[in-house]
Order: C-alpha cells, then structure tokens, then sequence
C-alpha cells in the first residue's frame, strides 16, 4: 500500500514551478557561473584564478584557470587551462613564472605546474596517493603536503597498503575503541591525513617525508579545514601547524593548538600549549620574528570571539591585539610592507574590510557593502571577492591609497541578463528586552504598490549564523522573491556579526530569546510594510532554523500558514546521542544529558507537539551525521499520526546540506510547491 501510495504521489506532481518572468529560477541558479580561488603573482601584475562554468541543469561542466592583467583591469582575461579535471589549490613559483595546481589528470590528484610562457602543464608531484593540498614554501623549493595514510606507517607504501586493505575487505563491519565513528558525512577509518614535507628540484617528486607520523586527527582539518592552518617560516626551515592531539576527546573538545615543526622531522613542539580553546591561521610577520594567530578563548565554544594574538618569537610573550574591539576576526593578511594588518570582519549584516595600523593602533573599515568570502593584497591593490542579496561572486580590487571598488569580474553578466533582481533592505527593531536587531527583507519581484504578497520567513541556521547581505545557494531569497512572495530574514539574538554578548545570549536559551525576536520581528516589519501579509506567511529554517520552525509549531502555533522544516532537531537527548560532535550540545545545553540540565527538556522541541497544528514539510538528508536523520523522521512520524497535513522529502545521497544540482531543483520546486498550496490556495 506505500509504495503504491508513493508511486501514485510522484505520477500525479505537476511539473517543476517556474519563476515568474523576470525572476531568478533554481534552473538558472544552478548554471551561474562559480568563482573559486584567486591568487595574485609576486610582483602583483597578473592574478590567477579559478571559473567553475556549469554544465546544463547545473550537472557536469569545467573548472579551469584564468589569468587577469591588473596593470590593463578593462582587458580581456585569458584562459589558461581547459582541461575535464578541475584545477584548484593555486600558487606562484618564487620568480612568478610558472602557476602551481592541483589536479586530478590521471588516476591520482597530483601538483602541476604551468609555465606562464608557453607549453603544458608539468608534474610537480607523482606520488602513488592523492596530493589532498599543498603549500609551497618561500624558497620556491620545498613544499609540505597533505597526505591521507595511517597512524604509525613509516613511508608512504605502507599507507598505501593500509588503504588497499580497508578498500578490499573480507567482511565489512567497522569496529571502533573510541570516538568519533563518524564526521560530517562519513564513517571514520584509521586513515587520515598527515603533513608531509618534500623537495622540488625540476623533477617530479615521488617520496615525501610524514612530519605527523603518529597523528590520529586531520591535517588540514576535516570536515572544512584548509591550508590556513599551514605555515612556513620565511626561511623555510619550520611548519607551524593547527591540530587536535590524539584520543576519544577529539569528539567532546575544541582544543586546536599550534604546533611546530622542523622540515627535517623530529618531534614538534606544542606552541599554545595553555590555551584550552581553539588556535588556528597561523602567520609570521614578513620579518619572521613574530608570529600572529587567531584565538578563542573558551574550551568546547566553536562560536566564540576570535581574538588576534600575536607572539614575539625572541621573548615568547604573547599578547591580544584589538582586545577591545567586539568583533571575531575571520581571515587576516599583512601588507606588503609589514606596517599594516588588513581583516576580514562580520559586521551587523554585512562582511567587510578593515585595516589596522600596527605602530599606531588606529582601526579603519575599509569596504563594508555586501559579504566578502576571500582577499589578497598586493603592493598596490587589495583584491577581494564578493557577493551580496543581489549579486553572485565577482573580484573586485581597490586602490591601497583609496578609492571605489572597480569589478574585474563579471562571470554571469550574460546569464542574467534579462533577470530582474528584487529589491531588498536592512532593517531594525526593538527585539528582546528592547534591545535592537536586524533584518533584511526583500519584495517580490513584479512587486505592485497596494498589493499585499505572502511572506517567506526565513529562520537561519547556526545557531549561531546569519542571513545577511549575501548570494547563497542553498537558501537564496531571490529565488522566494521570483515566486511572488515577499521575504523576512531577522538576526535574532544569538547571530553573528553584533557582537559577542548578542552571539553569546543564544546559549542554554534556544527557544527564549531567539522567538521573542522572531515575533516582534514579523510584528514590526509588518506593521512598517503593509504590503507584507503577516496573516499569510510560512516559515522556512534547516539546522538550528529547521529546530525553530519544530519551536514555532509548538509556541507559535497561530503564526503561519505552513512550516517547512529542513535538517531540524526534534527530540534534543537523541539528538545528543547520535550526533558526532558532541562539543556542540555539551556547550550549548550545560553539559552531557545525563548530568541532568534542564535545557534539553526545557527547549525541547518533542516535549510540545500537543500543540502541533500547522502543515508542516519536513526535508532531510541520510548522509546527514551533524543532525541524523531520525530527527526528521520523529517529526514526520509524530506530525502523520496526529493527522497533520505533512511531507517528507528524504535524500539518500545529501549530507547536511543539499549540493547535488538536480536534488537542489528538487528541493527548491518542492518547497515552493507547499508552500504556494498554503499560501496561495
């Protein structure tokens, strides 16, 4: 009888919901042209970088390298690879002639090298295992590896083996002594990756040297992890390296130390040894007798304030820097002359630039319209790429001694031609305890005065997250504006961006705060802009959102229309045992479940399902280890069996998140699907 009800509920969809004329539709959204990394040369005339050009329905497609002229920013720039492999990883030969890569061209991922003067690529690397990153040290000779072998082996053979074993199994039951099982998306092995150091002398290299031998955690880290977590000496001779140290409390921690080693091997020196918390983006001073970082500062708190410390490599001392400004530092990069820091910042909706005069201690924001993902600097220029509501990613470059933003970039100039982005705007209220928050809202494309247009109240995730002036993929508000629905988006107490008190405030308080402000929100925006239907809206979240929309059936069961609720938490004590990284409950509920916190009954979604009444779809993904999918499942099973009007959509191949292209058209016209039959009628 189910599969005959499945079968006969996928026969009778309508075709996918196309955006109204003008709009931004999933199927454009998934061929928009994606710019990836971006490097200047050592002389700072050429930039390198990476053009993802999707295929059709967002499937297939090529990721190759351009080269931009930047002393002639109006020329055309030139492609330099056409290749079906992906390129990525860049970087410079020291004399800015040759353009280093890493690419899968054969049966393993390898380190190439592009001579800027004509010719084909070469290989840097020919190692029997896949080159999962690299950096190439100042000398221009030798480069340090990231590698994937196991604990113990002493060459590179041996890993090897260890793989072919694990990938040939006589039986397939994993056996584990400790935690983590698994991560993110995958069930965890003895294999994980190690740094390994090597010389380039022309020749392509074939051995390299395991500097983390015994190491049982990542290098770079896993799931996110790149190499900023990985720096050389200006002499060459020393890695300073972010880690977590060995053992089952990798699961229940948030320790990341920096750690120092010699390129010749030997044992590696722990260098933040008191701090208790995270460490990480390690970077000397360019005259190498100083050694800056960023820092949290409370064990098992993966959303604290990331402070600026900085250490004199003579004395040892170390100290913070901008301790009194309220601000968490995302990435950091010195100036061509040492005399300046320049530092990637969220702030108040937006992430923007500022610069900080070392001698002088002066602090000035340099751009702050829109998000910044990534910068370079140059002697000249500040490079940066950047996206908004409005806008995928483009590079930009700004004079060093001032002036507007100039595009470099107009990778989708063609492709939205003839879309008509929606107008959207930042806005405040009086939220919780009459403190003030943000929001932004967007109208509906197409938008008429005196009409009123349903409301899409997107929730985000995080917690502690934001929605702000950004071009995002999986959750784009213009998409919800082409489909005629005007779109709210609040940072209610607990995002970031504010200030770390406000980011703080969400803490053992999941369901206080944060609806307070999602109320008073949707009160006051409403009541700001009359062409928003407060009456008629439905509530979108996943993650942390998708917990709030199981929140808001339970204590705000006359808000909406229809609920859809993506990746959400359900019942919090099963969601503390089956989830993998458990400092995030530990922290954010007051400790382990069994040590008798409240929180996890207090907010606990499934403790108020006997108000349940609102439509509700519910989306999840298998491979979802961050928030198991059984968690969608009870909340599908409880809302079916009170006789609620609900849908399940499951993804078999999704983790957390939805990436695949056709899933993602997928997700989008299904959502949009409900919720026009709520909203809409």
């Amino acid at each position: 009888m189910l599969a005959l009800s499945l079968a006969a509920l996928l026969a009778a969809a309508p075709a996918p919901a196309a955006a109204p004329s003008g709009g931004l539709s999933v199927e454009q959204l998934v061929e928009l042209n994606r710019l990836g990394e971006f490097v200047p040369s050592p002389d700072g005339r050429l930039l390198a970088y990476t053009v993802k050009q999707p295929g059709p329905g967002g499937v297939g497609g090529s990721s190759d390298i351009w080269l931009q002229d930047l002393h002639q920013p109006d020329s055309a720039p030139r492609q330099l690879t056409n290749h079906p492999a992906a390129e990525g990883n860049l970087q410079w030969s020291r004399d800015g002639r040759q353009l280093l890569f890493l690419a899968a061209r054969g049966d393993k991922a390898q380190i190439w090298a592009l001579p800027l003067d004509g010719g084909e690529p070469a290989a840097v690397s020919d190692l029997p295992v896949d080159v999962e990153g690299f950096v190439l040290a100042p000398d221009g000779q030798t480069l340090a590896l990231s590698l994937t072998t196991r604990a113990g082996c002493p060459d590179l053979a041996c890993g090897v083996a260890a793989a072919t074993a694990l990938s040939e199994p006589k039986s397939t039951g994993r056996l584990y002594d400790k935690l983590m099982v698994r991560h993110w998306d995958s069930w965890l092995t003895p294999l994980n990756r190690h740094l390994f150091v090597a010389s380039w002398q022309g020749e392509a290299i074939r051995d390299a040297r395991d500097l983390t031998p015994d190491l049982t955690s990542d290098i770079p880290s896993r799931p996110f992890g790149g190499f900023e977590e990985i720096q050389f000496s200006p002499d060459s001779r020393t890695l300073i390296y972010a880690a977590k140290a060995n053992g089952p409390e990798q699961a229940w921690q948030t320790n990341f130390d920096l750690y120092q080693v010699s390129v010749d091997g030997g044992p590696a020196t722990n260098l933040t040894v008191t701090n208790p918390a995270w460490d990480n983006q390690p970077q000397f001073s360019p005259d190498g007798k100083q050694l800056y970082w960023l820092a949290m500062k409370r064990p098992g708190f993966e959303a604290d304030r990331h402070a600026l410390m900085v250490r004199d490599l003579a004395t040892g001392t170390s100290r913070e820097l901008l301790a009194n400004w309220d601000r968490s530092v995302a990435q950091f990069a010195f100036s061509r002359d040492g005399l300046s820091l320049y530092l990637l910042v969220q702030d108040v909706g937006q992430s923007g630039l500022y610069r900080y005069e070392l001698a002088s201690g002066k602090l000035q924001r340099v751009m702050r319209d829109g998000t910044i993902s990534h910068f370079a600097l140059t002697n000249e220029r500040l490079l940066v790429a950047r996206h908004a509501l409005n806008a995928p990613s483009d590079l930009y470059q700004l004079p060093l001694a001032g002036g507007a933003p100039v595009a470099l970039t107009k990778l989708n100039k063609e492709k939205l031609a003839n879309v008509t982005m929606a107008e959207f705007q930042q806005f405040d209220f009086a939220g919780w305890n009459d403190e003030t928050v943000y929001g932004y809202w967007l109208k509906p494309v197409g938008y008429q005065k005196g009409k009123k247009y349903p409301v899409a109240f997107i929730v985000h995730g995080g917690p502690q997250g934001s929605f702000g002036n950004m071009f995002h993929y999986r959750w784009n508000a213009q998409l919800w504006a082409a489909q005629g629905y005007g779109v709210v988006m609040i940072d209610f107490h607990g995002s970031t961006g504010y200030g770390q008190a406000f980011t703080d405030s969400i803490s053992r308080d999941w369901g206080g705060k944060p609806l307070e402000d999602l109320k008073k929100g949707m009160a006051a925006i409403t009541a700001a802009e009359p062409w928003l239907d407060g009456s008629n809206a439905c509530a979108l979240g996943a993650s942390y959102g998708g917990y709030m929309v199981n929140w808001i059936a339970g204590n705000w069961s006359d808000g909406f229309k229809c609920l859809v609720n993506h990746a959400g938490l359900f019942d919090m004590p099963g969601f503390y045992a089956t989830t993998e990284e458990l400092w995030f409950p530990e922290y954010e509920w007051g400790g382990p479940v069994w040590q008798g916190s409240d929180d996890y009954q207090k907010f606990n979604p499934a403790s108020f399902v006997n108000n349940w009444r609102t439509p509700m779809m519910v989306i999840h993904g298998e491979k979802d280890f961050r928030v198991p999918y059984d968690q969608g499942l009870a909340a599908f099973t409880t809302l079916q069996r009170k006789g609620i009007p609900s849908r399940l959509l499951m993804f078999p191949d999704e983790n957390h998140w939805i990436l695949k292209p056709a899933n993602l058209i997928q997700w989008y016209n299904e959502v949009f699907r409900w919720q026009a039959e709520w909203t809409k009628g």
